[in-house]
């Protein structure tokens, strides 16, 4: 069952911890002032899905937001690493990139991705996207 799964109310969603994996700084800057101006507060970013399962050892998150096109490790083998780990497997993951074919969207549905977010997006998308995966908030 996702962290999120027996939360109710805009304040407990709010509060969770959300992990944010971009290798571009200023996206990663972008996602993060988005998700301040929707009401979250316990943001970590990171640059690199390698580092950020370290961090997923370190802490439990409440949601992931990750980019598809990253090295050494993209976006796809991140959500397979995350899923296959039994601490991390039930995280609610979005994936928030430009490869927007659906051949692509398929792969990360297969491996459980919870949510995807083409770029460019607004608030409000990133809002109902997370809304979508967490409740309602």
């Amino acid at each position: 069952m996702p962290v999120a799964a027996s939360i109710r109310g805009s304040a407990a969603i709010l509060s969770l911890p959300v992990l944010v994996v971009d290798d571009h700084r200023t996206m990663r800057a972008v996602i993060a002032a988005r998700l301040r101006q929707i009401g979250f507060q316990d943001i970590d970013t990171i640059d690199d899905p390698v580092s950020a399962l370290t961090m997923l050892g370190q802490k439990r998150y409440g949601v992931i937001l990750s980019d598809w096109n990253m090295a050494p490790m993209d976006g796809l083998a991140f959500l397979r690493a995350v899923r296959q780990a039994p601490e991390t497997r039930t995280v609610p993951f979005i994936m928030v990139t430009a490869e927007a074919r659906p051949e692509n969207i398929m792969a990360a549905k297969r491996l459980g991705v919870d949510g995807y977010i083409a770029k460019p997006f607004d608030t409000a998308l990133l809002k109902s996207r997370l809304a979508a995966v967490l409740g309602p908030f």
